[in-house]
């Protein structure tokens, strides 16, 4: 459903008319997105969801300035002032997501997911490249067995609580949801907790906010620079960061070199 070549993005995406697909490629300035889509209806949902993701809508000066002021981060946020924080294309692929990856590495989270696209995504009518499917719905995986894509038992039910309610409208992960009753459903939830309903938080509502202090790399890296390293100690110094924690997030991810992971669930 998504792959890197030659410096481009490609992935799918599950829009109103049908299954499209896009081509994302950075430039110094823009980013150029080419479409293949079912119909011209959906070019506006399409370049929506691509700015979410891409976070192209947010002013990268009004939380420079915030974080900046943190004599730790001033580094970083000068050397990389037009940070962004990431999204999503659809909120309920970023969540099941979410917890296809608790607590496995990144490359085990990549492999789960691909087993889960291809047994229940839907096929393109004509695929390009290595893209053959589009995400499966909440719907589908809400009614799946889910064996042999290797998920542990109580993950399994976990991917099936979590899309049963978003398939019903119980959970609902658009950029117009109330955050923290999101939030408060999501933890209800058994098999996610703090960790997970951060992340999707992050990336599925897009938060600006959303810090899961417990992430080993926000640690790791907490601990090169010198800010508090434990989850606790980490979450007290963030407080000063608010309202842009999100973004003081990737600047530490790419301080460590490293990538969203889990600790817990």
């Amino acid at each position: 459903m998504e792959e890197v070549r030659g410096g481009v993005c490609h992935r799918t995406l599950r829009l109103p008319s049908g299954i499209g697909i896009v081509a994302v490629r950075p430039y110094d300035d823009h980013v150029r997105a080419t479409f293949r889509l079912c119909s011209v209806a959906d070019l506006g949902a399409a370049v929506h969801r691509c700015r979410r993701l891409l976070d192209l809508d947010a002013d990268p000066h009004t939380h420079a300035a915030v974080l900046a002021a943190d004599e730790v981060l001033a580094p970083l946020i000068a050397a990389n002032p037009g940070r962004r924080a990431p999204g999503a294309v659809d909120g309920a692929e970023s969540a099941i997501r979410a917890v296809l990856g608790q607590q496995v590495s990144l490359a085990a989270a990549r492999t789960v997911c691909a087993r889960v696209v291809a047994t229940h995504g839907s096929p393109l009518d004509a695929p390009e490249g290595s893209l053959t499917h589009a995400f499966p719905t909440p719907d589908t995986l809400a009614a799946a067995a889910l064996d042999g894509v290797g998920l542990p038992r109580a993950r399994r039910e976990t991917l099936r609580e979590l899309a049963h309610r978003l398939a019903g409208g119980a959970l609902r992960l658009d950029a117009g949801a109330d955050r923290n009753e999101v939030r408060r459903r999501r933890l209800e939830i058994p098999g996610v907790g703090t960790w997970t309903a951060t992340y999707i938080s992050l990336r599925a509502l897009g938060d600006p906010d959303a810090f899961a202090a417990g992430d080993r790399g926000l640690r790791r890296a907490a601990r090169k620079l010198g800010l508090p390293s434990s989850a606790a100690a980490l979450a007290a110094r963030s407080r000063r960061w608010r309202p842009w924690r999100a973004y003081a997030a990737h600047h530490l991810w790419a301080a460590d070199g490293t990538r969203p992971t889990a600790h817990g669930g």
